[in-house]
C-alpha cells in the first residue's frame, strides 16, 4: 500500500512549466487521501485559466497510479487566484490583481482585446471586472453591449454586469454626442473614483482598458494602487511597435512589470477564401518580445468576425467561443493568467522596500526585498528631492537652496506610491517629492 509520503514524493517530480518549481513546494497539493488502495488528491492552481491544467492533472494521475498497491486514482483540480504578496489595499474592495492593457498609439484594437480577455477569464470561472479608463474615447460600453447608467447604493457606484463581467466606463455618464475635456487632476480623480467608489466586490482580475500613450491616466493608476503588471498591445508594423515601446519604458520606470505583449491584426484572413495576407506585416511584436525578454502572449489576426461581434455588443469569445479565433484569444488569456500567477507567487525580480524606517527621526531606514539595508540622513534626503520645485526639469539643475533646509528637518509621513516610489511629506510643508525606488537605491 502506498503511503502519503510516497504520493507526495512522486508529485514533487511534477514541475510547473511557468514557475519552474514542483507543485508540492508551490503549495498546490492540498489534500491526499488513501483508502483501500484508492488514492485521491486535490491540486489547487493559482488560476482557473491555467493553460496546463489538463496536462498537470494527467501527469499527477499517471505518477500516482505507478505506485505499488494503487488500485485507483482520483485527481481533483481546483483553483484559487492569489493576490500580489505583501501589498497594501488602499480601497475598501479586494482586487487580487489589477492588469492594465496599454498601447503606445490608438487604433490597434486595444479595447476589443481588453473586452475579449476579460470575457475569456470569466469564462474559465474567474471573478473579473473591466474598467474603461479611456476617458476620451470610451468604447467598452459599445463593445460589451451595455446601455443605461450604473445605480448608486449607499453613495457607492454599482457596476453594470454583462456576460459575467462587472463593467464601469465614463461612457455610462456622458451623452453620446458629448466630449470630455479634462486636465490631469480630473483624470486622477476619475481613476481614484473608479477604483475606490465603485462597488466591485472581490475580484480575481480587474482588467483596465487604458487610453493610448503615456499620459495622466497611466501615471495616476500606477500611483494609486500596486499593479500586478501591464499588457502591451501592438500591431506588427514598425511604426506602431516603435511607439508601443514607449509604453514599455513608462511601465518600467514606474516599476510595474510588463506581463506580456499581444500582436493584434497580425494578418488579414479572408472570410470567403480563407487566404492570409499580411497587411501590416507579421511577427514584429514577437521578435521585439524576444529581444526585450518580455513574454509573448500570442497574436490575433484581422478578421471580420472580431470586428462585427464587437460592433454588435457581443465579443467573439462570448458570442462564438468555439470559433478558432475565439479559441486563440482564450489561449492568450490563459498565457496572461500564467504570467499573473508568476508575479503572485513572488517570482518577480523587481527590488522593492519591505520595511521603511520610522518617520520623524534624524535618519530614515529602508530594508529592501533583496536583503539590502539603506540608511539615509533625513536632511540629505530632503536636499535630494527630485520634484519640479527642487530641480529644473529642462536643465536638471538643482534649484533648491541648501541653506533653506534646517538641520533638524524630519519626514513626517512616508507613503508608497504604487510599486515604484515613495512620497515623503517633510516638516516645513514640502510634500511633492516622489522618490523612485531606483533613485533611492542609488542614493543609498
Amino acid at each position: 500500500m502506498a503511503s502519503r509520503e510516497e504520493v507526495l514524493n512522486v508529485l514533487r517530480e511534477i514541475i510547473d512549466p511557468d514557475v519552474h518549481q514542483d507543485i508540492v513546494s508551490l503549495g498546490f497539493v492540498k489534500e491526499v487521501k488513501i483508502e483501500n488502495g484508492r488514492v485521491s488528491c486535490r491540486i489547487e492552481l493559482t488560476t482557473p485559466a491555467c493553460p496546463v491544467r489538463d496536462q498537470l492533472k494527467e501527469e499527477a494521475r499517471k505518477r500516482i497510479a505507478s505506485l505499488a498497491g494503487v488500485k485507483g486514482v482520483d485527481v481533483q483540480m481546483t483553483a484559487q487566484v492569489r493576490g500580489m504578496p505583501g501589498q497594501a489595499r488602499p480601497f475598501p474592495v479586494s482586487f487580487k490583481n489589477i492588469v492594465p492593457i496599454a498601447s503606445g498609439k490608438g487604433g490597434v484594437g486595444k479595447s476589443t482585446v481588453s473586452a475579449n480577455i476579460a470575457l475569456a477569464l470569466a469564462r474559465e470561472g474567474a471573478k473579473v471586472g473591466l474598467m474603461d479608463a479611456d476617458v476620451y474615447g470610451p468604447s467598452i460600453p459599445t463593445i460589451m453591449g451595455v446601455t443605461g447608467r450604473p445605480s448608486m447604493v449607499n453613495n457607492r457606484i454599482v457596476p453594470i454586469e454583462k456576460y459575467g463581467v462587472k463593467v464601469i466606463s465614463m461612457g455610462f455618464f456622458i451623452a453620446p454626442n458629448e466630449a470630455i475635456i479634462w486636465r490631469g487632476p480630473m483624470l486622477h480623480k476619475m481613476v481614484q473614483d473608479f477604483l475606490g467608489v465603485v462597488e466591485w466586490g472581490d475580484l480575481d482580475y480587474l482588467i483596465v482598458d487604458l487610453p493610448p500613450g503615456t499620459g495622466d491616466v497611466q501615471l495616476s493608476l500606477c500611483q494609486t494602487i500596486p499593479l500586478t503588471g501591464a499588457v502591451i498591445v501592438s500591431t506588427p508594423q514598425e511604426v506602431a511597435w516603435n511607439v508601443a515601446q514607449k509604453a514599455i519604458v513608462m511601465f518600467d520606470k514606474l516599476n510595474a512589470p510588463v506581463l506580456g505583449i499581444i500582436e493584434n491584426m497580425s494578418s488579414f484572413i479572408c472570410g470567403h477564401c480563407g487566404g492570409r495576407e499580411e497587411i501590416f506585416g507579421s511577427g514584429g511584436a514577437k521578435r521585439a518580445a524576444e529581444r526585450l525578454g518580455i513574454p509573448y502572449l500570442g497574436e490575433i489576426p484581422l478578421v471580420t468576425s472580431i470586428r462585427s461581434t464587437a460592433d454588435q455588443g457581443d465579443p467573439i469569445v462570448h458570442a462564438d467561443p468555439e470559433n478558432p479565433i475565439a479559441k486563440r484569444i482564450i489561449r492568450i488569456a490563459e498565457n496572461l493568467a500564467a504570467q499573473v500567477s508568476i508575479q503572485d507567487l513572488g517570482m518577480s525580480t523587481k527590488i522593492t522596500p519591505v520595511q521603511i524606517g520610522p518617520p520623524n527621526e534624524p535618519q530614515i531606514q529602508i530594508e529592501w526585498s533583496d536583503g539590502k539595508k539603506s540608511v539615509y540622513s533625513a536632511r540629505d534626503l530632503r536636499l535630494a528631492c527630485p520634484c519640479a520645485g527642487c530641480v529644473n526639469e529642462l536643465t536638471s539643475a538643482r534649484t533648491l537652496n541648501p541653506n533653506s533646509i534646517p538641520a533638524d528637518v524630519r519626514a513626517l509621513a512616508i507613503n508608497k506610491i504604487g510599486r515604484y516610489a515613495l512620497q515623503i511629506a517633510w516638516s516645513g510643508g514640502h510634500a511633492t517629492g516622489i522618490y523612485s525606488f531606483d533613485y533611492l537605491r542609488k542614493l543609498g
